[in-house]
């Protein structure tokens, strides 16, 4: 069973930008810079994208969560590793 979001990157073609892949539906790639979730933000939708804003902005809500998260816990892991 696959997460609910994961992180994914193109170093190569766009390194500035970060991808947030949500995995149950509605499925899309949240794109957004390094700097920030909401610094250029695009959504690509992979399934029908929904009609109700409120579900859009929850989607968006957890994403972002999901991304400052995974963030700071990339953070404190290069941390520790300096540490040793």
């Amino acid at each position: 069973m696959l997460p609910k979001f994961l992180i994914a990157d193109n170093s190569q073609e766009a390194p500035d930008l970060v991808y947030v892949v949500h995995t149950e539906k509605p499925q899309c790639i949240i794109q957004c810079d390094m700097d920030g979730f909401y610094s250029n933000q695009k959504i690509y939708w992979i399934d029908e994208e929904p009609l109700c804003t409120d579900d859009i902005e929850s989607l968006m809500e957890e994403a972002e969560e999901f991304f400052e998260t995974e963030l700071e816990n990339q953070e404190e892991l290069y941390d520790e590793e300096e540490d040793n």
